[in-house]
C-alpha cells in the first residue's frame, strides 16, 4: 500500500468507526454549532503559531489561506500582507471570519466560501493551510493544487491527530480502540511518495488545550465521542470522568495527555 493509499484508508477507516456510533445523521455544516468558538483578535501577541506566520510575510505578498475556518490566521496574516485570500467551505466559519474582519477593520480579505478542490482561485505567493489535512481523503490532489496555486505552501499540523488526547477515553467508553487519523508522520510519507522534501519547524506553545469545567469537560467530550444523554456509554463517561480529568490553574485536562504542539511543513514547489 502507497503512502497516500494508506493516508485515505487510516481516513475512511476512522470514518467508518465514527458513523457505526453516531446517533442520527450529521449536519450539513459540521460547524454551525461551534464556529463562534473560532473567534479570535487578529493583532494578539500571545499565540506563537500565529507569531511564527506573520513572520513569515512580508507586504508585498498575496496569502492563500485553504481551510482558513474563522480566521484565527488569515486575519493576522492579512495585517502583515498585500491581499489574503480565504478559502473555507463552511457557512458558520466564514460569517465568523467576515464578522471579525469587520469588527477589527481588516479589509484586505477575499473570502472564497468552496471546498479547496473546487475553489477558483489565483496563484499566490504563499499557500497555509492549518490543521486542515487530518480528513482530507484526496491528498495528492489537495496538496498538487496547493502547489499550483503558490510558490510556497506552508502545511501545519500535529504531531498527533488533534483528538488523539481523547483515544484513550474512546476505548473506556466504547469498549474498542479509537482508530486514528493521519497526521504528520503520515504526511511526511505522502510528500515523500510526491516527491518533495520539506522543511519542519515545531512551534512550541506555552499552555495545552483545557476544559474550563468539570461541566464543559463533560459536554465535549460527549460530543467528541458522538454521545447522547441518558446512554449507557454518557454514564459510563460521567463515572470516569474524576479518574481521567486533573485540575490545574487553566481549569481541567486530560490525565497523562501528551501536549499537542503544531509543525509546520514547508517547501518551494519545483516549477
Amino acid at each position: 500500500m502507497s503512502a497516500t493509499e494508506r493516508w485515505t484508508e487510516m481516513i475512511k477507516l476512522e470514518h467508518a468507526q465514527s458513523e457505526s456510533v453516531r446517533k442520527g445523521d450529521p449536519p450539513a455544516d459540521s460547524w454551525a454549532n461551534f464556529a463562534a468558538q473560532f473567534r479570535a483578535d487578529p493583532r494578539r501577541t500571545d499565540d506563537p503559531l500565529v507569531n511564527f506566520l506573520r513572520e513569515q510575510i512580508t507586504p508585498q505578498m498575496i496569502v492563500l489561506d485553504v481551510g482558513a475556518g474563522g480566521g484565527r490566521f488569515a486575519l493576522p496574516m492579512a495585517l502583515e500582507a498585500k491581499k489574503v485570500i480565504a478559502v473555507e467551505p463552511s457557512p458558520a466559519m466564514c460569517q465568523v471570519l467576515r464578522e471579525v474582519a469587520d469588527e477589527s477593520e481588516v479589509d484586505n480579505v477575499e473570502v472564497v466560501e468552496a471546498e479547496w478542490l473546487d475553489a477558483q482561485v489565483p496563484k499566490a505567493d504563499a499557500a497555509l493551510c492549518c490543521n486542515v489535512l487530518y480528513t482530507v481523503q484526496e491528498i495528492e490532489a489537495f496538496v498538487r493544487k496547493l502547489e499550483e496555486h503558490a510558490g510556497r505552501v506552508m502545511v501545519v499540523l500535529y504531531q498527533a491527530p488533534p483528538q488523539s488526547q481523547v483515544y484513550p477515553i474512546w476505548e473506556m467508553v466504547h469498549g474498542v480502540p479509537r482508530l486514528p487519523l493521519p497526521s504528520l508522520p503520515e504526511f511526511l510519507e505522502v510528500l515523500g511518495q510526491l516527491g518533495v522534501e520539506p522543511d519542519v519547524e515545531v512551534v512550541h506553545v506555552t499552555r495545552g488545550r483545557g476544559f474550563k469545567s468539570l461541566d464543559a469537560a463533560r459536554q465535549q467530550l460527549a460530543r467528541r465521542l458522538y454521545l447522547t444523554p441518558d446512554t449507557p456509554e454518557m454514564e459510563r463517561l460521567q463515572g470516569l470522568l474524576p479518574d481521567i480529568l486533573v485540575e490545574g490553574d487553566q481549569g481541567f485536562t486530560i490525565k497523562g495527555a501528551v501536549p499537542l504542539e503544531p509543525r509546520v511543513v514547508s517547501w518551494r514547489p519545483k516549477v
